[in-house]
C-alpha cells in the first residue's frame, strides 16, 4: 500500500523536476516474473526505475537499512526488501530473497555491476542474474539510465534538482536456449553457460547505454545487494 502511495505521489512529482523520459516499456511483460538489470550509476537508480515500470519492483537490500524506524518506512515503501541476517553466505540468502520475489511472479530489480560504477563505465557482471533467470524461469529486460550520475553521484548526500534522466529498456533475453543442464542437473546452467549468458546481458546493457565496457569487476561499495549471488562468483577469466 505504501509502495503505491509513493508511486503516485513522487511520479509526477519527480517527472516533472527531472523531464523523466522513458523508452522502450513495450519491452516490459504485463505479468510473471521479470528481472531489471540495470546499469548502476547512482542511488537515485532504485528510484527513478520503479517510477517508470507499471508493475511494482523490488530490491534486495542491506538489513541495515531497515533497523531505523527513520529511515525502515522509507526503503520498504519504494520496494527494497531486507536481506535476511539468518544461514548460509550472504550470496545465497541474497539469492533465496530474490527467488521469492520472483516465484511469486514479483519483478526484481538488480545491478549485475554488484556496484555502482566509479567511472561511468559498464563493468564486468556477476552471474547471479543468470542464475536467477534460469531457476526462477523469468526473462531478463535490460535496462540503461541516464542522468542519474547528475542528480545523485557518489559520496553526495542530497540529490540535485533540474536535472534530466532518461530510463531506456531494451528486448526481453532468455536464459532458456544457453540451458546447458548443469551438474544440479535439468533448469540449471553449468559455469560457462552462466558467464555466456551474463556477457548477452552486459552487451545488451552496453548496447542500449553506449557505456564503455570494462574486463573487470568494479570494487564493491555500500548499498544495494545489486547482484544476488556475486560472492559465489567463479575466479574471473579474460574476456
Amino acid at each position: 500500500m505504501a509502495y503505491w502511495a509513493l508511486k503516485i505521489i513522487l511520479t509526477p512529482i519527480l517527472r516533472v523536476i527531472y523531464r523523466v523520459r522513458v523508452e522502450g516499456r513495450e519491452h516490459l511483460p504485463p505479468s510473471g516474473p521479470l528481472i531489471l538489470a540495470s546499469n548502476h550509476h547512482s542511488f537515485m537508480d532504485s528510484i527513478f526505475l520503479p517510477l517508470c515500470v507499471p508493475r511494482r519492483v523490488t530490491f534486495v537490500a542491506k538489513a541495515e537499512y531497515f533497523e531505523s524506524w527513520k529511515t525502515a518506512w522509507f526503503f520498504r515503501a519504494v520496494g527494497m526488501i531486507p536481506l535476511k541476517r539468518e544461514g548460509g553466505s550472504a550470496s545465497e540468502r541474497a539469492l533465496a530473497a530474490a527467488r521469492e520475489v520472483l516465484t511469486g511472479g514479483g519483478v526484481l530489480g538488480i545491478y549485475p555491476e554488484g556496484t555502482r560504477s566509479p567511472d561511468g563505465r559498464l563493468y564486468r557482471g556477476h552471474t547471479g542474474v543468470a542464475r536467477l533467470a534460469v531457476q526462477c524461469g523469468a526473462p531478463v529486460v535490460p535496462v540503461a539510465q541516464f542522468g542519474t550520475a547528475e542528480v545523485q553521484p557518489i559520496g553526495v548526500m542530497v540529490p540535485r534538482l533540474l536535472k534530466r534522466v532518461t530510463v531506456r529498456m531494451g528486448p526481453p533475453l532468455r536464459a532458456d536456449e544457453h540451458h546447458a543442464g548443469g551438474e544440479e542437473g535439468p533448469g540449471s546452467l553449468d559455469g560457462a553457460a552462466l558467464r555466456a549468458f551474463t556477457d548477452e546481458v552486459m552487451g545488451a546493457i552496453a548496447a542500449l547505454s553506449g557505456q564503455e565496457r570494462v574486463g573487470d569487476y568494479a570494487k564493491r561499495d555500500l548499498g544495494l545487494l545489486a547482484a544476488p549471488g556475486s560472492d559465489a562468483e567463479p575466479t574471473p577469466v579474460p574476456g
